[in-house]
């Protein structure tokens, strides 16, 4: 889809040139149980130098002639209490819409870099961690697991990556999975993806990191806070970047919610919480980074968490 539309998105986190829109031989048919040998490949392909050269994937086009704005599926209002425990950091600025996160809190070890091989390169995207019956899923955004009609390899997820390092360790993806609609045929109004990990070191991965609530089907016009990991000019991907403020619904092309926000890519799949708590650094996901438009750099835009999105999770933690 994404390659035959013609006009004006910047997603935040897809590196795309006309000359590379095509599904490259040998990607993965869909999404489905990693197998165990390619699990190690992955976890053994990303060496800290091959974090840092691993670039966002930042430029996805879009036709406004060919984006509906639906109306998203709605379902029974539900919010998943968060499961990371609680630890004490200092109040930042609200609003805020471009700045590293320095308070700590359960934040900085639920959320986390995505690294995978897309089209035979090395990409980045941001991630997060959530309680999960599992406790092994991990929210990003569906470009982030899919794109083009390829699902993306070697797909890993760092939680709580700086400047190199990996302090909770890197948790090897064995299933990806996305909506139906951003499967079917990339729609951005449904850009959601998640991601179920394995085990590491006979640990499960909310088990270490905790996971954060969620929530869904709770409306339009609320007090967020985005974060993610941008790669791309101004930002260099190494260090973890927050913006906050009052939401709106998307008036342009989508059925998405707005934030003013300067990230960049690599924010992409970063997760956006209602209810956020600076105290403690927890909170309720309720969308992802997904785009930009290239006429409006100063706002990002991030899926409606409605039935569609719901249902994503409730297969991945029972994967």
């Amino acid at each position: 889809m994404i390659g035959r539309l013609r006009a004006a998105l910047v997603g935040a986190a897809a590196l795309l040139t006309a000359g590379v829109l095509t599904t490259p031989a040998g990607a993965a048919p869909g999404p489905g149980t990693v197998p165990l040998a390619a699990q190690e490949r992955a976890q053994a392909f990303w060496t800290s130098e091959r974090m840092r050269q691993a670039t966002p994937l930042d430029v996805l086009s879009v036709d406004r002639s060919e984006v509906a704005a639906t109306e998203p599926r709605k379902g029974k209002r539900t919010l998943v209490a968060p499961t990371a425990p609680a630890s004490p950091v200092g109040v930042l600025a609200f609003p805020q819409r471009g700045g590293e996160w320095t308070g700590g809190g359960a934040v900085v070890k639920t959320a986390g870099r995505v690294f995978f091989t897309y089209q035979g390169r090395t990409a980045s995207c941001s991630g997060n961690a959530v309680t999960s019956a599992n406790k092994s899923t991990v929210l990003t955004a569906g470009h982030c697991v899919k794109l083009e009609g390829a699902w993306h390899t070697n797909w890993v997820f760092v939680p709580g990556y700086h400047d190199g390092q990996t302090p909770y360790g890197t948790w090897t993806a064995s299933k990806t999975l996305s909506t139906p609609q951003w499967t079917a045929s990339e729609d951005i109004n449904y850009d959601v993806g998640a991601a179920v990990v394995a085990p590491l070191n006979g640990q499960s991965l909310t088990d270490v990191v905790g996971g954060q609530g969620l929530a869904f089907n709770t409306g339009y016009n609320k007090a967020m806070y985005a974060f993610g990991f941008p790669a791309a000019d101004p930002y260099d991907g190494e260090k973890f970047i927050y913006c906050s403020g009052t939401t709106y619904r998307d008036f342009l092309l989508s059925s998405d919610h707005g934030l003013t926000c300067d990230m960049t890519g690599g924010s992409s799949g970063g997760p956006w919480f209602t209810q956020f708590d600076e105290a403690t650094g927890t909170g309720l996901q309720s969308s992802v980074n997904s785009f930009k438009y290239n006429f409006l750099p100063t706002a990002m835009y991030g899926p409606y968490f409605g039935a569609d999105a719901q249902n994503l999770y409730q297969a991945a933690q029972a994967s």
